[in-house]
């Protein structure tokens, strides 16, 4: 599988998405921001990547908050993750939250979410009268206990 990742022009000294380790899952993005862009507590702001992807069909990328700048600043995602699908082509843009206490900066090229691309599968949508039947059944929101 191959990701292809077109930066922008306006983002062209920016670095690609990287994993950061071996072991990572998730690729670091980019703020494309041209100044300093300060989010006020418990506002919502767009932030741009300065990239597009194209992904193969039968994949997604789910975009989702860094834990590290969700547990100092409380800098999250509102949707999240976000889920970018296979035909986009469009710039990935961010819609970051600031949940913590003070207003948070976001600088050019600080890395403020990352990206993890899954493979998934697309059903046949069928109508049906009725479902099978579980032990669970209809049960949900806490019938399962604490």
């Amino acid at each position: 599988m191959r990701l292809f990742i077109k930066r922008l022009d306006d983002a062209k000294d920016l670095p690609l998405p990287k994993y950061m380790t071996k072991g990572s899952v998730g690729l670091d993005l980019y703020a494309n921001v041209k100044e300093d862009t300060i989010i006020l507590p418990n506002e919502i702001r767009l932030i741009p990547t300065g990239i597009s992807i194209s992904l193969p069909n039968g994949y997604e990328a789910q975009i989702r908050p860094r834990s590290g700048l969700a547990l100092k600043h409380g800098i999250s995602l509102v949707n999240t993750p976000g889920t970018i699908d296979s035909d986009y082509r469009g710039e990935i843009n961010l819609i970051l939250i600031n949940f913590g206490k003070e207003p948070f900066t976001v600088r050019r090229g600080d890395r403020i979410a990352q990206m993890v691309i899954n493979k998934v599968e697309i059903p046949e949508v069928i109508e049906v009268e009725e479902l099978d039947s579980t032990e669970r059944g209809e049960g949900g929101f806490g019938s399962t206990g604490l």
